[in-house]
């Protein structure tokens, strides 16, 4: 089965696509903390990699092993950030600057279940409201929705914390009060 041509280079493809899938996914969990979970998917990650490592080097007269194992992970490159964005591990810290001051924003997204600490800012144009926004990166999408509809010129900017400690509201995340 392994002699046509055809096979093996779906074979290679394939198994490259999980491999770096794989190895995307654990470098991910890594850099979030998640080590015992990274080293077991490594674990399955260096079996793979043996496998379809072997067939290539195995059939390097056959150049075609070789343009489908680089395919392979090429694809398997985005496979895993999609897996990883379909995960959405850890939070998101959302900055937003809202012209509109006297909005009952911070009191709505409070309602929703989201952390909302806000002050007055000063910017080019006047005062403005200023709110740092924490969240699970799976509710992101849903935060920006939600802002966008209760304010369409607020400039919003948001990254990943490295830490986060204290505060009463990640023990409410971790109980799953966060209505979306």
């Amino acid at each position: 089965m392994l002699d046509n041509s055809f096979v093996m280079v779906a074979i290679i493809l394939i198994i490259n696509i999980v491999y770096v899938s794989f190895f995307t996914i654990r470098m991910i969990l890594t850099l979030k903390g998640y080590r015992y979970i990274a080293a077991f998917v490594s674990m399955i990650e260096v079996v793979i990699y043996v496998v379809g490592l072997g067939l290539v080097l195995d059939n390097l007269n056959q150049i075609q092993n070789l343009i489908a194992y680089a395919v392979g992970y090429g694809i398997g490159v985005i496979v895993g950030m999609k897996i990883e964005e379909k995960l959405a591990l850890g939070y998101i810290t959302v900055n937003v600057i809202t012209k509109e001051y006297d909005k009952d924003l911070p009191k709505t997204l409070r309602e929703k279940g989201y952390g909302v600490t806000n002050w007055a800012a000063n910017g080019l144009e006047g005062e403005r409201m200023a709110l740092q926004i924490l969240t699970p990166r799976r509710h992101e999408l849903q935060l920006y929705h939600t802002i966008k509809d209760l304010d369409p010129k607020a400039f919003i900017i948001a990254y990943e914390p490295k830490t986060i400690y204290g505060g009463f509201w990640v023990k409410a995340v971790k109980r799953g009060k966060l209505q979306t």
